[in-house]
């Protein structure tokens, strides 16, 4: 993940932006990184893709 090669063990969360909800990570100060490629309109899709892996990971911030 994005956040492990920047040296932070965050969880991978579902979170939204105006674009739509993704997968990323938080720190105390806010959204820190998007790690999936994917925007879902839906959070219960980006909850499936989390739940069953199936979404691909970003490969810079």
């Amino acid at each position: 993940m994005l956040a492990q090669r920047s040296g932070q063990d965050l969880p991978l969360e579902i979170c939204y932006s105006a674009a739509g909800f993704y997968l990323g990570t938080y720190n105390d100060e806010g959204p820190y990184t998007r790690e999936s490629q994917e925007y879902w309109p839906q959070r219960e899709q980006a909850q499936r893709a989390l739940d069953t892996g199936h979404w691909t990971q970003r490969s810079d911030h």
